[in-house]
């Protein structure tokens, strides 16, 4: 977690985008209650399944203590709806194909592998108060853990 993020205390930025279940979602659809968004690299992946499984397997956990998870990534639609159907994940999933909301997020960024740098996602938590100002922020997210990290600052806010 980076108590030094840039983005702390900013409200979330505006965003209009499809969800799976061919619906949309906006930033004004989850003003007056705390919103978990996390953004992760790609549907179906293990890392990716696995920290999604993980909100899943908490989601009554998040809405017991007040809370909306909603994932975020920059697959589209179609994905996302194959993704949900295999895995029964109880939360939307943002479609943010064009990376509009993923860079105003600070998490569209260089990566490396083997050698050859690319752009893509990088796996990041924001949690959202009720009147859309993000209270923390989570960066370079390793799956075990992260979600019981996310649980408890959820709780700590009441």
């Amino acid at each position: 977690m980076t108590s030094d993020d840039p983005l702390l205390g900013q409200n979330l930025p505006a965003f209009d985008l499809p969800t799976d279940g061919d619906r949309r979602a906006t930033d004004a659809d989850f003003k007056g209650q705390t919103l978990v968004l996390y953004l992760y690299p790609k549907d179906d992946t293990s890392g990716c399944t696995k920290e999604s499984q993980d909100f899943s397997d908490r989601y009554r956990d998040f809405k017991a203590a007040g809370a909306e998870v909603v994932g975020l990534s920059k697959d589209g639609v179609k994905s996302h709806d194959k993704f949900k159907a295999k895995y029964g994940f109880p939360f939307p999933l943002l479609s943010d194909e064009d990376t509009t909301l993923i860079s105003a997020l600070g998490s569209w960024v260089e990566k490396s592998m083997y050698g050859r740098k690319y752009m893509g996602a990088d796996r990041s938590t924001f949690l959202i108060d009720r009147d859309g100002v993000i209270q923390k922020v989570w960066r370079k997210v390793k799956v075990p853990g992260h979600v019981d990290d996310v649980l408890a600052a959820v709780k700590a806010m009441g």
